[in-house]
């Protein structure tokens, strides 16, 4: 079913007209493209706010009841305040049933929780695009693109040239284009507080290892000694006498018998 957005034709133009405008709590708006000329709109600030915040309405055939007729459009642009959450301009664009369209579309993500990245790897999924520009037919828009990561296994990703297509919808891309849509990895902080940890492990081991204790020789090993012969016993003194002592060698009676001699 399509969304359905009021309008009305607005006459007065300009920045003072639209600053009025947008006090009294509506929102200054254009509607071109097809074969009529543009027209200058308005409508509900509080209704158009609670439509833009539904995701269908940004890639869908829209109704537009402009003064009474209703036309198929696209929503092409909407400006917001800096930093209020007010609408400031919106633009919608006709469309013709038998001429395609360039749109962009989200894609929506499914099966992350049961992919290899995440239920045996515990790795996480990044999402590098949230939107895809396609080209059909407006009775061929899909609301949503389906990005399936069941299959998704860690240091892998899926490029957009991977994903299925619904019928009639075209990619719009250039040449060999083909940018990642998803990708698996192991997070940062896993990887750091393994490194942490094997870098533990190697202090612990080149501080915390002690040095292997000296290996006792077996006894074979122990060469063996030779003795040193006991010494001779010194001679007792009747053995000094009697290899001629100080009394055979020069003892005084010996002398005497010289002096008979003589």
């Amino acid at each position: 079913m399509a969304i359905e957005v009021v309008a009305q034709s607005r006459k007065l133009q300009g920045t003072g007209a639209s600053r009025r405008l947008r006090l009294s709590g509506k929102v200054p708006g254009i509607l071109y493209g097809g074969s009529k000329s543009a027209v200058t709109i308005e409508l509900d600030h509080n209704a158009l706010y609670h439509h833009l915040r539904n995701e269908k309405f940004h890639a869908s055939i829209l109704t537009l009841a402009l003064d009474g007729a209703k036309e198929q459009v696209l929503l092409r642009t909407v400006n917001m305040h800096p930093f209020r959450m007010q609408v400031q301009h919106i633009d919608f664009q006709r469309v013709s049933a038998d001429q395609k369209i360039r749109m962009k579309v989200p894609l929506h993500f499914v099966n992350a929780e049961a992919s290899p990245a995440v239920k045996e790897q515990g790795g996480i999924i990044s999402h590098v695009l949230n939107e895809v520009d396609i080209s059909c037919l407006p009775a061929d828009l899909p609301g949503y693109i389906e990005v399936d990561l069941s299959q998704l296994a860690i240091g892998h990703s899926i490029h957009l040239r991977e994903l299925k297509l619904p019928t009639g919808v075209e990619i719009a891309l250039g040449g060999d284009e083909n940018p990642t849509v998803a990708s698996a990895q192991i997070p940062k902080a896993a990887i750091a507080e393994e490194e942490e940890a094997a870098a533990a492990a190697a202090a612990v081991g080149v501080e915390g290892v002690a040095a292997p204790a000296e290996a006792v020789p077996a006894a074979a090993d122990v060469p063996s000694i030779k003795q040193k012969a006991p010494e001779a016993a010194a001679p007792a003194a009747e053995d000094k006498g009697g290899k001629g002592g100080k009394s055979e060698k020069g003892g005084k009676s010996d002398k005497g018998d010289k002096g008979d001699k003589k």
